[in-house]
């Protein structure tokens, strides 16, 4: 039939192949698995210690479960079936006894022998009856093991009571004139000593999973370690380490120092370059003030010295680049003490700075140099487009932030994170202060060596944001 609109279908009509495929992959078994295994990682803990307890834990206690279970189903079941089949098999008799000879009812005799050859409390309560159901316990096997043996070997009315008295237990049975009642130990019907196995097998499990804690904190210590001391590499602090635990570890660890050496060397061999072609360009550039200096005044000669200083500035902000803080070591910095500096030499630039904010801890430790000219850059550049500057310092959790604010025009949000390419210069925004498009990068290149990073953002008062963040 065609419905309204120019469809054509019915109710019956069959869903498109699309949709029964779409719904088959939503609600099919791999969907559920792939569902149920994103949830499982989620939920399972990141570190290595924690995810190789769980390795350990898991079988042990699946297999401990699965003994548990084995034990429960096949040995303590079956022991307390036997054990109330016997007991019921007892007084079954004694009932017996006191049926098949009327003309020698005495209590006393049966007392006797239940007592003496079945260990065995009876008494006959004539014209009693049996008393309402009682409460079940929750644990009911022993209830459910001698009621289902009274059923099948006596079938008469019948009560019993295994929860008041701990050690006892009471059975009730119907007979012509009144009832019997029978007192046993519950070791009688119950295997009572069960407990002893369950306790060996707990005990036996926390000594196994407390040696496994031990000896993982013991092996997880030197790859925490080595993961320290790589990230204070890379944060340019210097630690002394030497590979310990596993030979995998080990391993691993003197795979970082070769790799540790390979890296110092290279940058050793850069900077020894460097230092010698900075040596070469600045003794061409000296000759050249030389005979210019030689040469006298004029229109001409002002000129070509102005190239001269702008080539001398370029020459050192590329040199500067190139070397980054090689060479230089981490040590304690006075934050406040750097950021009072900081505000002077900005001041003597021609920027203007309104405040300087420390909040918690001052002192941090960095490369004092290479931190030094990071900030001098971001605020260079804010003092070269900006009337006011102002610094704050922060601790975040873990990181320290330093911001840089200004009241200039700011940077577009789509071309902040192109500013910091090198040699990229901004004709209608911004760049560093020196006008050769590597201000922003040193700075960046400077807090990333730090383990850090540099990030651009609308300021309060209403120009841009510079914020570095290091780890404190």
């Amino acid at each position: 039939m065609a419905l309204p609109g120019g469809i054509a279908g019915s109710e019956g009509d069959p869903a498109p192949v699309g949709a029964r495929a779409s719904l088959a992959d939503r609600l099919g078994p791999r969907a559920i698995w792939r569902r149920l295994g994103r949830v499982i990682s989620e939920r399972l803990p990141k570190g290595l210690y924690a995810r190789s307890l769980i390795i350990i834990i898991a079988p042990v206690v699946l297999l401990q479960s699965v003994i548990a279970y084995t034990f429960m189903e096949r040995h303590w079941q079956l022991v307390t079936k036997r054990l109330s089949a016997a007991v019921t098999a007892d007084i079954s008799a004694l009932i017996d006894i006191y049926e098949s000879y009327p003309q020698d009812r005495d209590a006393e005799t049966l007392q006797r022998i239940a007592a003496e050859r079945l260990n065995l409390d009876v008494d006959i309560l004539e014209g009693a009856r049996i008393p309402p159901p009682g409460p079940r316990p929750f644990f009911s096997l022993l209830d459910e093991a001698l009621s289902d043996e009274i059923r099948r070997q006596i079938k008469r009315p019948f009560w019993i009571d295994t929860v008041g008295r701990s050690s006892l237990i009471e059975i009730r049975v119907e007979i012509p004139g009144g009832v019997m009642r029978v007192i046993a130990r519950r070791s009688q019907a119950y295997a009572s000593n069960s407990h002893i196995f369950l306790l060996w097998m707990g005990g036996t499990s926390l000594v196994l999973l407390g040696v496994a804690i031990l000896f993982l904190r013991n092996q997880i210590r030197p790859i925490l370690r080595l993961a320290d001391v790589a990230e204070s590499f890379g944060k340019g602090r210097d630690v002394e380490f030497r590979p310990r635990g596993a030979r995998e570890v080990r391993k691993a660890g003197h795979a970082f120092i070769e790799m540790k050496r390979r890296i110092e060397r290279a940058m050793e061999q850069r900077t020894t370059m460097l230092n010698g072609v900075s040596h070469d360009l600045r003794t061409i550039l000296t000759r050249f003030r030389l005979s210019l200096a030689l040469i006298g005044q004029g229109p001409e000669i002002d000129d070509l010295t102005r190239d001269v200083e702008e080539m001398s500035r370029m020459l050192e902000a590329y040199l500067a680049f190139a070397r980054g803080d090689s060479g230089e070591h981490a040590a304690p910095v006075d934050l406040r003490a750097l950021l009072e500096d900081l505000r002077t030499d900005v001041e003597r630039l021609g920027g203007h700075v309104s405040e300087v904010t420390v909040e918690g801890p001052s002192t941090v430790t960095v490369r004092p140099d290479a931190f030094r000219r990071c900030l001098f850059n971001l605020a260079a550049n804010a003092a070269r487009y900006g009337d006011t500057i102002a610094l704050t310092a922060r601790q975040e959790s873990r990181w320290l932030a330093v911001s840089v604010d200004d009241d200039g025009p700011g940077i577009s949000p789509d071309r902040r994170e192109e500013v910091f390419k090198p040699f990229v210069r901004l004709d209608d925004a911004r760049q560093d202060a020196g006008g050769s498009g590597l201000g922003l990068a040193i700075a960046l290149d400077i807090a990333r060596a730090h383990g850090g990073d540099v990030s651009l953002h609308d300021s309060p008062l209403g120009g841009l944001r510079a914020t570095v963040r290091i780890p404190a």
